[in-house]
């Protein structure tokens, strides 16, 4: 996992740019790592969890119709809970994660099933993951996911 947070530290750093972050089923830990360098204050200016469909709707702003047409649990949630997060923390980039990484599932939707997505310039992309692990190795799983997919964006790789 250093490796992987270091580069997202070497990444914002070198280029003078901020990230925020908004979490769902990775309950804060994609802030943990971020937060756990020295020198995170220079790249990160927020971080929200958003575990409820009401705190997605209250606090980011993600619209109730998207929720309610594509639920909670949804590659277009993952990635207005992106944008949103990067408008309202003013950051250049942002990452955000939703999903079901049990023991129950939310919505009908298969355990495991993890939507991620990252923002940036007006771009978004977005990524679903189906994970297999118990809650902390799904977690884990879909942190180093989201990292990945905020370093492929930053890199011009999608």
């Amino acid at each position: 996992m250093t490796d992987i947070v270091n580069r997202v530290h070497e990444i914002f750093r070198d280029r003078g740019m901020t990230l925020s972050v908004a979490e769902s089923c990775t309950g804060g830990l994609i802030s943990h790592y971020i937060t756990s360098l020295p020198g995170a204050s220079d790249i990160f200016t927020a971080g929200v969890v958003v575990y409820t469909q009401e705190a997605k709707k209250n606090i980011l702003g993600v619209s109730p119709d998207i929720i309610a047409t594509y639920g909670v649990v949804s590659e277009q949630t993952a990635r207005e809970m992106a944008e949103k997060v990067r408008s309202a923390s003013r950051s250049d980039a942002s990452v955000s994660t939703t999903g079901n990484i049990g023991p129950g599932a939310l919505e009908g939707k298969e355990l495991g099933l993890v939507y991620i997505a990252a923002s940036m310039d007006g771009k978004t992309i977005s990524e679903t993951l189906h994970l297999h692990g118990d809650r902390e190795h799904n977690k884990e799983q879909a942190t180093v996911s989201a990292l990945r997919l905020l370093i492929e964006l930053m890199e011009g790789g999608k």
